[in-house]
């Protein structure tokens, strides 16, 4: 029997199966039968067998958003109607076959927007070339699934199939730390009581890491998890990303039912073919982006307003320390301190070190340490050494001229 048998069995049986308490710890054990079966179809380890890999498409730009959709709902007009790029557009489905990219220049930021193929229901098995779209999503910052109201239908069956993948969106990571042990056997504690693993918690935990192998492991569980957010911890896979619901073709609808698709969370209603509300559209997207913008200055002159830094959470953080790397690897080996002006200080301007927050708009300042303070460093000879070497491993590498 293959894999996708089993996952096509183990699901009947949950459909057959009543949930109650007294059914808990068996549904416990069958999700993570069905989680493990769901990797091994995802990510094969056979040396033929293919994991399916993403659109070659290099990231540029300061995040990236994917636009994910039934075919005819609109991504490619909408594609072409906020960034330069034209995408084919028709009135038949399946008009886009790869992947276009486009830039937005919103705020002195690049984000780049990926139009994906249309995919159908069944994408996380491999069809339509399902793997291919949720791979290059599994990759983004921001994922815009584009639907048509009049197919409501089309949300749940798109959040089944990215949530079949080990997509979850707009969720945290749970609250669960998880260590695997040499020896020990299993030791689990909670802060919390945990209601939502049954009368016995205890059991299904060590049942379902008995499915994954996993004899030796230590749990200590800071909020009210589910059997959910445990298989989701031990399987270590799972890409948490923000989402947005961007309702299209509004103006095939009442003021009514625009203004209840509107209310939704996490969602917004727009028309590409009249160009509403596609302003609104950008500001969103800013919002759950989380973009923060510093300018750098130099000191005794003025801020340079012309290119920020662009920091992000979801990346390398909004610290100091993040935009020192965005400059130079190399800087914070000589950081001594900086000074920030903006939102993020109690007075301006502020001496702060590399865990200091940014916030939006903040100009930034930094200090190095001198010649004479790195030589009474601890670990400056180590520092010279492997300065000098990589200098010499260079030239040896670099080709000589042509007489």
């Amino acid at each position: 029997m293959g894999i996708l048998e089993k996952i096509k069995d183990i699901e009947e049986e949950m459909n057959r199966t009543q949930k109650n308490k007294a059914t808990e710890y068996h549904l416990g054990i069958l999700k993570a039968k069905l989680a493990k079966l769901r990797t091994q179809l995802l990510e094969p380890t056979g040396k033929s067998s293919s994991t399916g890999e993403g659109f070659d498409v290099k990231r540029y730009g300061n995040a990236r958003v994917a636009l994910i959709g039934f075919p005819s709902v609109g991504k490619s007009t909408l594609l072409s109607t906020v960034t330069e790029t034209q995408s084919e557009q028709a009135a038949y489905e399946f008009t886009t076959l790869t992947c276009i990219p486009g830039i937005i220049h919103y705020k002195d930021t690049k984000i780049q927007l990926l139009d994906l193929p249309g995919i159908i229901e069944g994408a996380a098995s491999g069809l339509g070339r399902g793997r291919q779209v949720i791979a290059v999503a599994k990759s983004a910052d921001l994922i815009m699934i584009i639907l048509d109201p009049s197919k409501e239908q089309h949300r749940t069956i798109l959040e089944s199939e990215l949530e079949t993948v080990g997509i979850r969106l707009n969720k945290r990571p749970p609250q669960i730390y998880f260590r695997i042990k040499s020896s020990g056997g299993v030791v689990h504690s909670s802060r919390v009581p945990l209601t939502k693993m049954g009368p016995e918690p205890g059991k299904i935990i060590q049942q379902i890491l008995h499915e994954y192998r996993m004899h030796n492991a230590e749990l200590v569980f800071h909020e009210d998890a589910s059997v959910d957010d445990l298989i989701d911890v031990i399987e270590g896979n799972r890409k948490y990303v923000k989402c947005l619901y961007v309702y299209n073709k509004i103006d095939m609808l009442t003021i009514e039912e625009v203004d209840e698709l509107a209310r939704r969370p996490y969602s917004i209603v727009i028309s590409c073919n009249l160009q509403l509300n596609l302003d609104r559209l950008l500001e969103k997207i800013w919002e759950m982006l989380a973009l923060v913008r510093v300018y750098t200055k130099k000191r005794g002159d003025a801020p340079d307003f012309n290119e920020p830094l662009v920091l992000t959470a979801g990346r390398n953080g909004v610290t100091i320390e993040a935009a020192c790397l965005q400059i130079h690897k190399d800087l914070i080996q000589d950081f001594k301190y900086a000074l920030v002006w903006g939102q993020s200080t109690k007075y301006n301007p502020q001496h702060c070190g590399l865990q200091h927050q940014l916030c939006d708009e903040d100009v930034l300042q930094i200090a190095k340490k001198t010649a004479e303070e790195q030589r009474h460093e601890k670990n400056y000879s180590e520092r010279v050494q492997a300065f000098y070497d990589d200098y010499h491993e260079k030239k040896k590498k670099k080709k000589p001229l042509k007489s």
